[in-house]
């Protein structure tokens, strides 16, 4: 993430953290957790982003995938990936306003340009859809 001086053509969105305590299931706190996150709908569609859209399968293709798997004797795994959207690359100039806590002391006005997708951009799932099709194809 990189820190600039803001400028009247930039669209800036806002963040914020999102908290939560994780309990063990006696009810003891097993851990906190926080997320930083961007009001996406604060973006502009053409100027922020383009494409928004995530492919997702179609319930037919996985009964038809289950089916093929039990004819011919195959083995089915499934694979969960965490914090899956933060692995996506930007291709468009994100900008946010610093988060609470993360100010630059001398430069309390600047803002962040991201590098990364982060949780809200409206564009996360496509940016990890075509993260995980350029390591597929």
């Amino acid at each position: 993430m990189e820190i600039g001086s803001p400028t009247p053509d930039m669209t800036i969105v806002t963040n914020k953290w999102l908290f939560r305590i994780k309990y063990n299931s006696d009810g003891s706190v097993n851990k906190l957790k926080a997320r930083l996150i961007v009001s996406g709908f604060q973006q502009t569609h053409g100027v922020d982003f383009f494409e928004t859209y995530n492919l997702v399968i179609k319930p037919c293709t996985i009964r038809i995938m289950f089916t093929l798997a039990t004819t011919n004797r195959w083995d089915i795994q499934q694979v969960d990936i965490n914090n899956v959207f933060l692995n996506g690359q930007l291709t468009e100039d994100v900008y946010m306003t610093q988060p609470q806590g993360f100010v630059e002391k001398d430069y309390p006005h600047y803002v962040c340009k991201l590098n990364k997708v982060i949780y809200g951009l409206k564009q996360a799932p496509r940016a990890w859809f075509d993260q995980l099709n350029s390591h597929l194809l």
